[in-house]
C-alpha cells in the first residue's frame, strides 16, 4: 500500500536543527488554541516543514511521544491544504495530554486555517 505524495512526511517536510527552531521561535508569528501554540514563518524553499516540541512538563515519555504521533499524523493529512514554503513550530501545552487523536487534529486544523486565513488578507 503506497501513499499518495501529499500524505507522506519525508525528512525535507520536517524542521530538524536546533537553530531552525530557535530561529522560527523567535521571528515567526504566533496563533494559539487552548492546548497548542503554533508558530509560523515563511522559508526559502517550496516544502511546508513541521517542528513539534514537547515538554517534560506536559507529561511522561509515552504521553509526550503520542501527542507528537497525533500532531504529526494531522500534519501529514492535511499538508496539501497548508500553503507552501511555510515552516511550522507546533508548541504542546500541559493540556494536550488529555486529548484524542480527533481533537487534537480539529484544534490543529482551527488555528492553522488561521494562518491561512491571515496569508490572504
Amino acid at each position: 500500500m503506497s501513499l499518495q505524495g501529499t500524505e507522506r512526511f519525508p525528512k525535507t517536510a520536517r524542521l530538524r536543527k536546533r537553530a531552525e527552531f530557535l530561529n522560527l521561535s523567535r521571528v515567526g508569528s504566533k496563533d494559539q488554541s487552548a492546548n497548542f501554540v503554533v508558530i509560523s514563518k515563511s522559508n526559502e524553499q517550496d516544502e511546508t516543514r513541521l517542528g513539534i516540541t514537547v515538554s517534560g512538563k506536559v507529561g511522561n515519555s509515552v504521553v509526550r511521544n503520542r501527542i507528537k504521533r497525533q500532531v504529526r499524523e494531522c500534519f501529514r493529512r492535511c499538508r496539501g491544504a497548508l500553503p507552501r514554503g511555510v515552516d511550522f513550530l507546533v508548541i504542546a501545552r500541559k493540556g494536550a495530554a488529555v486529548l484524542t487523536g480527533n481533537a487534537v487534529a480539529d484544534e490543529l486544523e482551527h488555528v492553522l486555517t488561521q494562518r491561512r486565513n491571515r496569508r490572504k488578507s
